[in-house]
């Protein structure tokens, strides 16, 4: 045959090939298109805390939920350390490609912009807010020799004796230490900050008497509330908790303004395409409000709470600010 014939035949295959290629890039750049095949492998779901404590037991039981939904494994990762900093920067810096998760908290995203000098990301501009997943309470715990039995009480007593009263937390920054730096500013009260390394050591000494007050969350003291080894004065959150009906808010104990909701919520590297963004928080919504997860999150005494994708972002932005002003006006730091 003529040797031009295949030549053209070369050519035209080659021409084919580019197209085809074209084609392909094309796909893959309109983000509709894209979401819709994914996710295509697992997906690290990253918990920026140590294993056990209850980011970790909420986080584990999404990610089993989700893997379920998508057909493809939701892998933990846990990267605990700087109150939750070391796993926040990890993930922001991480290809904006849906296939890294962090599961960011009232730490990550509300005080430890302020608390820390660098905590190695913006917690606004590295970040695509996709679901709220949690909101919990926490709960003003006293031992049971101190003599106060009313909030009120609890103040007159520590504004006679500044610095008297030791204040226990899980640690520097958390939402546990950061409720007491609150009612402090509030109240024009001064106690001594004790940080533990978690929330148990900071227990098992209020427990023995060596600390006398505590911010705790709500979940981890109501069994030794109900035991009498502790004293509930109120809780940090809006409403009063359903399973303490009998304990005030701090805002109707006669603290004005103070409100505490300890929450977590999952994120993506900032860039991530809004579908995929869209497509994981519908995916999130639907395994947090299944029966089997809400039975588990119910036995753990962790409260869900749902939002959209915008809802969340304003959110996550209102605690930056709120938080950010709390930390100044306390004086807090990291430590």
């Amino acid at each position: 045959m003529n040797p031009r014939f295949f030549l053209r035949l070369a050519v035209l295959g080659m021409k084919r090939m580019l197209a085809l290629g074209m084609a392909a890039s094309a796909v893959a750049a309109v983000p509709g298109l894209a979401a819709a095949a994914y996710p295509e492998r697992p997906i690290r779901y990253v918990i920026p805390f140590p294993p056990g404590g209850s980011t970790d037991t909420t986080g584990r039981i999404l990610a089993e939920a989700m893997s379920k939904i998508l057909g493809q494994p939701v892998v933990v990762e846990n990267r605990g350390g700087a109150g939750g900093n070391i796993g926040a920067a990890h993930v922001a810096g991480s290809p904006p490609d849906g296939y890294t998760l962090l599961q960011g908290t009232i730490g990550t995203h509300g005080i430890n912009p302020t608390l820390y000098e660098n905590p190695a990301f913006d917690a606004r501009k590295d970040f695509e807010p996709i679901a709220r997943m949690t909101a919990g309470t926490n709960v003003l715990v006293v031992n049971p020799s101190v003599p106060a039995k009313t909030v009120q009480e609890l103040i007159a007593w520590a504004k006679a004796n500044p610095g008297k009263l030791m204040m226990g937390s899980s640690g520097a920054g958390s939402s546990i230490h950061m409720s007491g730096e609150l009612f402090q500013v509030l109240t024009g009260t001064r106690f001594t900050h004790v940080p533990y390394r978690g929330g148990g050591p900071a227990m098992n000494d209020l427990l023995a008497g060596h600390i006398q007050l505590m911010f705790d969350n709500l979940n981890v003291s109501l069994p030794h509330i109900q035991a009498g080894k502790v004293r509930a004065l109120g809780v940090t959150s809006r409403n009063r908790a359903s399973v303490l009906p009998d304990v005030p808010t701090l805002m109707e104990a006669g603290v004005p303004g103070y409100e505490v909701t300890s929450w977590s919520g999952i994120f993506a590297p900032a860039g991530t395409p809004r579908p995929i963004v869209e497509k994981l928080n519908a995916v999130i919504n639907q395994a947090l409000a299944s029966d089997s997860v809400r039975e588990r999150f119910d036995e753990a005494g962790i409260q869900i709470d749902l939002m959209g994708v915008d809802q969340f972002k304003a959110f996550v932005d209102s605690e930056i600010d709120r938080w950010g002003d709390i930390v100044k006006k306390s004086g807090a730091k990291a430590q």
